[in-house]
């Protein structure tokens, strides 16, 4: 049974920074895709960042280039997202997700619809 729980977030004014975490358990991810996506107001949800560890392989969303770095903690089985230089615009609920990797870094892209274990989500506030 996979479990993920996120932490982390919180709320910040615009120019500052966070660190999200994804505990895990129940699942190899060092060897599967684990993402970060995000719901924000009046918005659907989408992809953020995505990581296929086996590999070192990592995918941005445009949006979050150059800021947030999607890293692993194999050790502690976790999952960060650092997230710096925040905007109003990341405003967010944060989810943290999982999905085979069938072997191949490209099944990791952050696809919304291709990740199939979520978390419950933990809340980002970006104020101007």
């Amino acid at each position: 049974q996979v479990q993920l729980v996120e932490s982390g977030g919180g709320s910040v004014q615009a120019g500052g920074s966070l660190r999200l975490s994804c505990a895990v358990s129940g699942y190899t991810y060092s060897s599967n895709c684990m993402g970060w996506f995000r719901k924000g107001p009046g918005n659907e949800r989408e992809g953020v960042a995505a990581i296929y560890a086996a590999a070192g392989r990592t995918y941005y969303a445009d949006s979050v280039k150059g800021r947030f770095i999607i890293s692993e903690d194999n050790a502690n089985n976790t999952v960060y997202l650092q997230m710096n230089n925040l905007k109003p615009e990341d405003t967010a609920m944060y989810y943290c997700a999982a999905r085979a990797s069938h072997g191949d870094s490209w099944y990791c892209r952050p696809d919304v619809y291709e990740y199939n274990d979520w978390g419950q989500g933990t809340q980002v506030t970006v104020s101007s």
